[in-house]
């Protein structure tokens, strides 16, 4: 077995903290610091080794706060930055690392350098840290290229003068010019900012989004080329290069962690080579469909990309992007990728959780990091039903609706009692969360969970326990064993067992072992089907 070192990103079990879902201190309907240092006991008993927060800048909150105003500011909504220095003191004192999301690829319209841009004429140097250019037409009034937007509608927004302005995402975000030395020198002051402030990690937003090519040409969004004008450029590897000597810089060892949606594997752990990001988010995995042989062939194929370039995997079941698997799992139809996000109009989430469950044994049995969402240790579901008058997700207006957004997946965390807010705001909150909580969730809270031993959060307190403290498990090798159609069993060291079973009917246990956890109740000495089980060989 790999023994745990001071590379704690190889092995951590990391739990992903929304800041304005996780927990109300001050009582206005929206998570903050103080809600989250009044939790971090909780964080400590469910047996996380890292706090990975989604942003907590200053912000106009576009879009969820990934539209930076100041990334050496706390926006007042979540604190100051005094708490958020508190929060870090607070989570090493219960030997729980930070992870702070650094978003490069864009600001916010509101940023000093975008400000000063429109108060520029074009051509000018404030310019220049953007896309600003002329239009297409008789009067430039088509965008300069026909780039269109992720989160709907054109790439382009034209501004008085008559330039037009890049933003890949929301009108609100800006894109960055990478080719500017000073685009370099901010971002790699705003690292060595939070690493000086205790921070151990850096998520990195969109990694492979940062350059362009400048001459920005059309492409048939149907088709994806190669090489792409925005994704995957090589000049992206240069960045990183200097922000792992920012990283290396310091005495304790602090990560950088990829958000990399590639669909070439080998181009997504050119990343991960010696000099880049210690790490990178295994989407594949979350994509991959309920089936035993799909599954195996993502482990595998996960396994062989990072041996290349010795970087540990990360698996991971949910974010703040995707629909939570609870509900993916749920679907009647499982036999191909559920999809990241999604209307589900027939769930079952009694086989969701059961399956999430099972998946969950999986996850934390292979080889390297695991990821844990807020509130999957609760077993929550997507939320479907919110008015529209309460989505907050450009995602959805953007898109008139066809796209459902994000915000069903980063709904408050219920904490207590039996109606909203579910002890999300103190007692007494006037006033309401920020996003509606369903009426059924009240034997879903943290507080119900507690007394239940049979409860997912029960049950991923033992799982994550087992995990810390088997020498087995974490970072090092896996050896697969042979199993029925429909079931993945695999070894850690000398003695942990896997067993998953996917095959729709119980199957027997290997012999000679003795049962740690199982998802499932076991029948005999059978695993019941969408259910996995951790082994201990006698």
């Amino acid at each position: 077995m790999t023994p745990r070192t001071t590379d704690w990103w190889r092995h951590a079990a990391i739990y992903q903290v929304y800041p304005r879902s996780f927990a109300d201190g001050n009582g206005d309907g929206i998570g903050d610091l103080a809600g989250v240092r009044s939790r971090l006991d909780y964080l400590q008993r469910l047996g996380i080794e890292a706090l990975w927060f989604s942003p907590w800048y200053l912000t106009p909150m576009a879009d969820a706060g990934y539209d930076v105003t100041d990334f050496r500011q706390i926006d007042p909504r979540f604190g100051t930055l005094a708490e958020a220095e508190a929060l870090i003191r607070e989570a090493h004192e219960r030997s729980i690392r930070v992870i702070v999301d650094v978003v490069p690829n864009h600001v916010s319209h509101e940023h000093e350098w975008f400000l000063k841009a429109l108060a520029s004429p074009p051509g000018s140097p404030e310019r220049e840290l953007f896309w600003f250019r002329d239009g297409r037409g008789e009067n430039g009034e088509l965008p300069p290229n026909e780039w269109q937007s992720i989160f709907g509608g054109p790439a382009w927004t034209r501004v008085p003068d008559g330039q037009w302005y890049l933003h890949l995402f929301a009108p609100e975000q800006p894109d960055l010019n990478w080719r500017l030395p000073a685009v370099r020198s901010e971002y790699e002051d705003v690292l060595r900012f939070w690493f000086d402030r205790g921070v151990d990690g850096i998520r990195v937003d969109s990694a492979a989004m940062c350059s362009k090519d400048p001459a920005l040409p059309d492409y048939d969004h149907s088709v994806l080329p190669d090489p792409h004008p925005y994704v995957d450029l090589d000049e992206n590897h240069d960045i990183y290069r200097g922000w792992r000597a920012v990283a290396d810089s310091y005495p304790e060892p602090r990560a950088l962690i990829g958000e990399v949606w590639l669909a070439d594997s080998a181009r997504f752990a050119r990343y991960l080579r010696a000099d880049e990001l210690h790490a990178a988010f295994n989407f594949e995995f979350l994509g991959c469909s309920w089936d035993a042989a799909a599954l195996r062939a993502c482990i595998d194929q996960t396994l062989a990309d990072h041996a290349d370039v010795g970087a540990p995997s990360t698996w991971v079941l949910s974010n703040h992007d995707v629909t939570r698997h609870v509900t993916r799992y749920g679907r009647p139809d499982t036999s191909t990728a559920a999809g990241i996000r999604q209307y589900n109009p027939v769930v079952d989430e009694d086989l969701g959780r059961r399956r999430a469950r099972a998946t969950a044994l999986l996850t934390m049995a292979l080889p390297g990091a695991v990821y844990i969402y807020q509130g999957e240790e609760l077993g929550l579901p997507e939320v479907e039903d919110i008015p529209a008058d309460r989505r907050d997700d450009p995602i959805y207006h953007r898109t008139g609706g066809t796209d459902p957004g994000r915000d069903g997946c980063r709904v408050p965390l219920p904490w207590s009692g039996h109606q909203e807010p579910y002890g999300f705001s103190p007692d007494g909150a006037a006033a309401r969360p920020w996003l509606p909580q369903p009426a059924s969730w009240a034997h879903l809270s943290v507080a119900a969970q507690e007394s239940d031993p049979a409860s997912m959060l029960h049950f991923y307190r033992e799982a994550l326990s087992l995990r810390a403290g088997h020498p087995a498990l974490g970072d090092g090798p896996m050896q697969w064993l042979q199993a029925p159609d429909g079931v993945l069993a695999f070894t850690r060291g000398t003695d942990f067992t896997c067993v998953m079973n996917l095959s729709g009917t119980p199957v027997a246990l290997p012999e000679h072992r003795t049962v740690l956890l199982s998802s499932h109740p076991l029948n005999g000495t059978r695993l019941e089907a969408e259910a996995s089980a951790w082994l201990h060989t006698t």
